[in-house]
């Protein structure tokens, strides 16, 4: 088994783990770390097939390297932005749960 493939499987098992976290759970803390770990295995997943792809060399293309990284980069921001929104949203209702997912 190669590093590239058990990059790519591990990548899979965390995009399967933040898909299902993202759609059950109710809080929305708890949705957007699973969005967080769905986006780690995509970065996983995209690693994986950077070094799948190697030139006459022998390097990996350093294009999804880069892609990568300014993933991390957005993913980080938004991820704080999210949770200025959520503690901004339990101030203002005291809940930090959407109005759909309250139980009535």
């Amino acid at each position: 088994m190669s590093l590239a493939l058990l990059y790519g499987l591990a990548g899979i098992v965390l995009v399967a783990m933040g898909l299902y976290a993202a759609l059950v759970a109710r809080h929305v803390l708890r949705r957007l770390l699973g969005l967080n770990v769905l986006g780690a295995g995509v970065f996983m997943m995209l690693v994986a097939l950077a070094s799948r792809a190697v030139d006459s060399a022998g390097r990996p293309d350093p294009v999804p390297h880069a892609m990568v990284l300014t993933g991390i980069v957005v993913a980080v921001s938004a991820t704080a932005l999210a949770l200025a929104l959520l503690r901004r949203m339990h101030r203002h209702d005291g809940s930090a749960q959407l109005p759909e997912d309250r139980a009535p």
